[in-house]
């Protein structure tokens, strides 16, 4: 089994933030917006359980996307299962409305501009995103993709790259938790 291990910064300085990752030779894939929309499910409060369904939208590629609980106390830790569905803004909702038939109701979307660099260290291949979140502002997630055994490793990878570029606090919260809480 795979586990996502991700740390995720909001930055409060970006235009610092980005110098740095140039200075690692990091170069930046063209931004895509991402659209998420996310879903409740009708027996179990997910909000409690620490799970998430959601259908990713980019372009006209379509996901659908179910993460697990965290497993831990400091990274984002957790499982995740993305399956492909049809491609295109109809199939997209069509399988929202799948889903709304079998009793999930949507709680929020997600809209983001993401650009993507990838980097190796210690044999593992991390994943820096650099998303702008409508509403929200800029942030850094830091992502590992890596058998249950290689977890600690993979943690502590990601510390070291963190403490490297500066980066202080992490937010464990989603983009959606984030947003919810911004509106209350």
């Amino acid at each position: 089994m795979q586990l996502e291990i991700e740390q995720k910064f909001p930055l409060a300085n970006p235009a610092q933030t980005r110098r740095r990752l140039e200075e690692l030779g990091l170069e930046f894939a063209t931004p895509v917006r991402q659209v998420d929309t996310y879903f409740a499910h009708p027996a179990r409060d997910f909000a409690q359980t620490d799970e998430a369904l959601r259908i990713r939208q980019v372009g006209d590629a379509n996901a659908i996307t179910y993460k697990g609980p965290k497993l831990d106390a400091t990274t984002k830790t957790r499982r995740e299962l993305e399956l492909p569905i049809a491609p295109g803004v109809v199939a997209a909702t069509q399988f929202a409305e799948l889903l709304g038939l079998l009793g999930f109701c949507p709680v929020g979307i997600v809209s983001k501009d993401r650009q993507v660099a990838h980097l190796q260290r210690g044999g593992m291949a991390i994943e820096v995103c650099w998303d702008e979140i409508h509403e929200l502002g800029v942030f850094l997630e830091l992502e590992i993709v890596a058998a249950v055994s290689q977890a600690d490793a993979a943690r502590g990878l990601l510390a070291q790259l963190a403490q490297q570029l500066e980066l202080e606090v992490s937010e464990r919260r989603s983009y959606l938790e984030l947003l919810l809480a911004k509106s209350a």
